[in-house]
Order: structure tokens, then C-alpha cells, then sequence
């Protein structure tokens, strides 16, 4: 008996990771200044078993830019939010989303 075949004869459905409703108004916050600004296109969700993915694409035809990861296994370690670049290597790990998401909005410095 697979997996999935369990779960329906115990009555509960495979679980997925998913990004919840303020997850998500946060990243297409993030995402919708960075279009309007011009800098990204496109974007992908994928909601997987153990892992829930945002990728952010500067041209469709690409490999995503950045890729934010919701991983709860992660939860009492790292954190379970990851910001990632295309080549793969990690920006900022943590706990909290809106933290981790202002690796991708720079700040700006006043200079005199």
C-alpha cells in the first residue's frame, strides 16, 4: 500500500505545504512593487509534500532570479523560510517571512 493509499484508508488526505493568506500577501507585495518597478515578469508556485516554493522570474524563458521557500521542518532549527538567488546559494534563512523577504527590497542610504 503506497502513501497515498494510507492516508485515505486512515481518512485523512496526504498533507501539502502551502504558503497560508498573509504569507501570500506578503510575497505579491514584495513581488507587485518589483513589477511595477520593472525588474521581474513572472512568478510560480509549487506546492509540494514538504516544501512550498515562490519562484520569481525576470524573463519566463529563465531560470527563476530568487526562489523563497517555505520548508516547516525547518521551523525549530534554521527557520523555516529560505530566500535563495539562481545560483542556488542562500541570502537569508530565518523564522519570521517579512524579515526574510527585505533581502530582496535593498535599503536605501541618504547620502550628503
Amino acid at each position: 500500500m503506497n502513501d497515498i493509499q494510507k492516508g485515505s484508508a486512515q481518512g485523512k488526505a496526504p498533507s501539502i505545504v502551502s504558503f497560508d493568506r498573509q504569507e501570500l500577501a506578503m510575497l505579491l507585495n514584495v513581488y507587485g512593487r518589483k513589477v511595477a518597478s520593472g525588474e521581474w515578469r513572472d512568478y510560480a508556485m509549487d506546492m509540494l509534500r514538504d516544501r512550498a516554493l515562490f519562484s520569481i522570474y525576470r524573463r519566463t524563458s529563465e531560470r527563476p532570479q530568487f526562489v523563497i521557500e517555505k520548508n516547516p521542518k525547518l521551523r525549530n532549527k534554521q527557520g523555516q523560510y529560505v530566500v535563495t538567488n539562481a545560483e542556488g546559494r542562500v541570502l537569508r534563512r530565518g523564522h519570521d517571512l517579512d524579515k526574510v523577504l527585505r533581502v530582496l527590497e535593498p535599503s536605501f542610504v541618504v547620502i550628503k
